[in-house]
């Protein structure tokens, strides 16, 4: 019998998906699906409370949150969906939002006034332990390493 091992599918033994696709959630990709999972779902509540109850106070903050939810969701969705595309979208997610949260946390620290409430970018993620600005370069570093390597000829 010479068919995968159990819980394998076709191709997941030499590091590749279903349909050849470079997996990126095995190793530390799997911790990075859960953190990126975590804080798209932290992100989508806190923003969209913030949206409905009261966007008016704070509308360029409760909009950044809702952009860094997006953010987070399309991040987890191309590690969990695995290709060199999916990688590819993933890096360029990735430095978006560190230059999201390198903009936003420095824009927060120099004029606090212009965050009536805060973001999940605010002062570098420091409401969220600074995950935020510490996601991003994981990501990017597990991304860089995952990328699939043409065979030698």
């Amino acid at each position: 019998m010479s068919g995968p091992a159990l819980g394998q599918r076709g191709g997941e033994r030499d590091g590749t998906g279903p349909a050849g696709r470079t997996r990126l959630v095995g190793g530390p990709g799997v911790l990075l699906v859960w953190l990126y999972s975590v804080m798209s779902v932290g992100a989508v509540s806190r923003s969209l409370y913030a949206i409905l109850t009261d966007f008016s106070s704070a509308p360029l903050a409760h909009s950044l949150s809702a952009v860094a939810a997006v953010v987070y969701a399309f991040i987890t969705y191309t590690l969990v969906r695995g290709g060199e595309t999916a990688r590819r979208a993933g890096l360029v997610c990735c430095a978006a939002e560190l230059a999201g949260v390198l903009v936003v946390g420095t824009w927060t620290m120099a004029d606090p006034a212009a965050f009536p409430d805060s973001t999940v970018w605010s002062e570098f993620g420091m409401g969220y332990l600074f995950i935020p600005v510490v996601l991003p370069v994981t990501g990017m570093l597990w991304l860089r390493r995952s990328r699939s390597h043409p065979a030698a000829i």
